[in-house]
C-alpha cells in the first residue's frame, strides 16, 4: 500500500498577519535610524544598495496591492509550497521596480508607513480565501501572506548583513513561518523518507528518496538553526560553507542537501 499523502501544513491567518506586521515594523523602525552613508552601502544582493534593499523590502507588502488589482482566478490551482520555486521569474522586473522606488521615495520611513497602511487596509477589506494570481498559481490571500513572512525574514537578514552593527530583530512567529514554509518546500522538491531535516524549534521534515525509517534514530539526519536554514534556502550561505562552519550537522550518506539548495530562485 502506498504511503498516505501528507496533509498540507496550515497557518493561523491572525498569527501570520501579526507576524508579518511585526517583522515589517522592526524593519521600518530600523530604517528611520539609518544615515545617508548607511543607505548608500552595498549589499550582498548584486549591485543593490541598502536604500534599494529597503525599497524592495517594502515591495513584500505592495505585492498584495498589485495582485489584488488583477482579476480574481476562478479556482485555486497553486500550492503554497511551490511559491519558493516561482519567484525567480520576476527577478529582472523586481530589480527595476526596487531602484525606481528607492529614487522616488527619499523618505523611506514615510514610504514604509504608507505601505503598511495599504497592506492592513487590504487585509481588512478582503477575506483570506480571496484568490490571487501568483507566480506559483492561484493562491488564497491568507496563504500568500505566509510568503510575505519569508520575504521579510530573508531581507531583514540581508539588511543586518549590509549595515555593520545593525541588529534588526526577528519576530518569533515570522521566523517560524519562514522556517516551516521553506522546510516544506524542500520536502516537496525532494520527496522521500530517508533523511530527516530538523530545524528546532520550528520544523522537522523528511525528504530524499531511499529507505524509509519507521522508528528510532533515522540513519540520515540534518540539523540546523532557523536563520542558517533561511540563509541556505535563500542562497545566502552555501551548504559546504555552513557545514564547514559547524552551522549544520549532517550525518548519513543521504544527508548532503547541497544539490537541492537554494530553494528560492
Amino acid at each position: 500500500m502506498p504511503p498516505a499523502k501528507k496533509r498540507a501544513r496550515s497557518y493561523d491567518p491572525a498569527k501570520t498577519r501579526a507576524a508579518v506586521l511585526a517583522q515589517f515594523g522592526h524593519v521600518r523602525d530600523a530604517v528611520r535610524g539609518l544615515t545617508p552613508g548607511q543607505l548608500a552601502l552595498p549589499t550582498r544582493l548584486g549591485d543593490w544598495t541598502v536604500r534599494e534593499l529597503v525599497a524592495h523590502t517594502g515591495m513584500a507588502l505592495t505585492a498584495v496591492d498589485r495582485l489584488l488589482g488583477e482579476p480574481e482566478p476562478a479556482r485555486q490551482d497553486g500550492r503554497l509550497v511551490d511559491w519558493p520555486f516561482a519567484i525567480g521569474a520576476d527577478a529582472d522586473s523586481i530589480a527595476v521596480t526596487a531602484r525606481r522606488l528607492a529614487a522616488e521615495h527619499p523618505d523611506l520611513g514615510a514610504h514604509l508607513d504608507e505601505v503598511e497602511r495599504r497592506f492592513t487596509g487590504h487585509l481588512d477589506a478582503h477575506p483570506g480565501g480571496r484568490l490571487l494570481p501568483t507566480g506559483a498559481g492561484a493562491l488564497p490571500l491568507a496563504d500568500y501572506v505566509v510568503t510575505r513572512a519569508v520575504e521579510l525574514v530573508v531581507h531583514t537578514d540581508d539588511l543586518n548583513a549590509a549595515v555593520p552593527g545593525l541588529a534588526v530583530p526577528y519576530d518569533r512567529q515570522a521566523l517560524a513561518a519562514c522556517t516551516r514554509l521553506l522546510a516544506d518546500a524542500l520536502a516537496a522538491k525532494v520527496p522521500g523518507g530517508s533523511t530527516e531535516v530538523r530545524i528546532p524549534p520550528y520544523a522537522v521534515v523528511q525528504c530524499v528518496e531511499g529507505p524509509r525509517h519507521t522508528r528510532g534514530t533515522p540513519p540520515n539526519v540534518v540539523e540546523t538553526d532557523p536563520l542558517t536554514w533561511a540563509r541556505l534556502a535563500a542562497g545566502r550561505t552555501a551548504w559546504q560553507d555552513a557545514v564547514a562552519a559547524a552551522k549544520v550537522s549532517a550525518s548519513g550518506e543521504r544527508a548532503d542537501l547541497g544539490p537541492y539548495l537554494p530553494l528560492l530562485r
